[in-house]
């Protein structure tokens, strides 16, 4: 074992972190507010590690900034929908079949090439959806150029680029509350 490898990998983590264009997060945080105050919804989306991100974000958007956001993590949606249309198709499916003109799209891809967020994020552009993706690894990955806002983690390390991914969207969520921790009294 390296002794010093958490110190690494917090150098590491917080050099990705301070990557970001803080005026992209204010940005993502007044169209949230904006959609809201519109009565639209906020959908958040992401595989594996970000889904379970999409799940916490828009629990924390609805309970903490009382934000109406869904998120498509329902084993019998996802399993019915990748049987029915291909895996790769469901992300599209699901927002065709949920969203509404107004709604903000959040789409979380690690790499950015994966083919159901990138489908996804074709999928609420033509529908009009304001668009808000968050990927990391290769500058050139598909999904960084298909959002309004697009947010990036300089790096090929997943457990960095969906740390970095996590902490923006729980700062934007304190942002928008108003406070940096909160709590449910």
């Amino acid at each position: 074992m390296h002794p010093n490898f958490f110190n690494e990998f917090n150098e590491i983590l917080f050099k990705a972190l301070n990557g970001v264009d803080n005026n992209d997060l204010v940005k993502i945080a007044v169209k949230i507010k904006e959609t809201s105050a519109k009565g639209n919804k906020i959908i958040v989306v992401g595989n594996g590690g970000s889904a379970a991100m999409a799940s916490h974000i828009a629990v924390d958007l609805t309970k903490a900034v009382k934000c109406r956001a869904v998120n498509f993590n329902e084993a019998d949606l996802l399993t019915c929908f990748a049987n029915d249309y291909g895996y790769e198709h469901w992300v599209e499916k699901a927002i065709e079949a949920y969203a509404d003109k107004g709604d903000l799209v959040i789409l979380i891809s690690s790499s950015g090439s994966s083919k159901n967020i990138t489908k996804g994020a074709q999928k609420a552009k033509e529908l009009g959806l304001f668009i808000v993706t968050l990927s990391g690894f290769k500058s050139d990955n598909p999904l960084r150029s298909m959002g309004d806002i697009n947010l990036w983690v300089d790096s090929r390390g997943y457990n960095i680029v969906e740390m970095a991914h996590h902490i923006w969207l729980v700062a934007i969520v304190d942002y928008i509350f108003g406070k940096i921790e909160y709590t449910s009294n």
